[in-house]
């Protein structure tokens, strides 16, 4: 492609950028302490762009000058070269397809396919901090499967805890609640899984989100894929929420 090609490609891609960043689009790829990253790099794009079509134009004018100032034998014989035109295919184009793509459709954050799929990625917590006195208590999904799988609950109790999460529906049947975890984009998401047991809801829907209030259980299951070790939580009540703003669970980079 040429420069201005180029340019227009380079322009497209700060500008998709900087329209991810400035909305919630940019959650449902990076951590949300990346943002201001992502708006410094589409602005340096969009100036690289406008750059690039300055120097472009510039370089036209300065050989125009030229040729017109150079004489008649010496101008036709730089114009001439090998007499043909070299055109740049025009399938490169196809690059911008992706672009108004990502600007014009939001993509779903990673769900249940994903999570039955991978291996919960649940480790054990370096501590567990105090928990404040609330009924319910508030939970992460990280937070819980922690406290339950490695401390074996006794930071619990039998106090109430809600946790918010999808739902994934193993091939047993067993329904799980599930929050990606998140390092730094969504390419290294991986599930922290919690099994539901107790008063679950009849019918339960892949990728739908819950706020389910509980109590801790000693039951626990092992992850058909990696083996790794999914406590459960025993289910009071049970009600679907929207899909939060940052769909992802960034609690342990904390």
């Amino acid at each position: 492609m040429n420069r201005q090609a180029q340019a227009v490609i380079m322009f497209l891609v700060g500008a998709a950028v900087l329209h991810a960043g400035f909305t919630d689009l940019y959650l449902r790829y990076v951590k949300a302490g990346l943002r201001p990253l992502l708006l410094a790099a589409g602005v340096v794009l969009i100036l690289a762009a406008l750059a690039t079509v300055w120097y472009d134009r510039r370089a036209s004018k300065d050989g125009h000058r030229h040729t017109e100032g150079a004489g008649e034998g010496e101008g036709q014989e730089a114009g001439s070269g090998d007499g043909h035109a070299h055109r740049e295919p025009r399938v490169s184009w196809l690059l911008v397809l992706p672009l108004f793509a990502l600007i014009l459709v939001a993509p779903p954050a990673l769900g249940s396919y994903s999570a039955l799929h991978t291996g919960t990625a649940l480790q054990a917590p370096l501590a567990y901090p105090r928990l404040p006195a609330a009924d319910p208590l508030p939970l992460s999904v990280v937070d819980y499967a922690g406290r339950a799988a490695y401390g074996h609950g006794r930071t619990l109790g039998n106090r109430r805890v809600e946790v918010t999460g999808f739902v994934a529906l193993g091939h047993d049947g067993t329904p799980y609640l599930v929050r990606m975890a998140l390092n730094c984009c969504a390419a290294d998401a991986q599930p922290v899984k919690i099994g539901l047991t107790g008063h679950i809801p009849p019918v339960l829907e892949p990728d739908a989100w819950l706020r389910v209030t509980g109590t801790y259980t000693g039951k626990r299951a092992k992850d058909p894929v990696n083996d790794g070790v999914i406590p459960f939580l025993d289910v009071t009540e049970a009600r679907p929420v929207p899909t939060p703003r940052d769909p992802y669970d960034e609690s342990w980079n904390n």
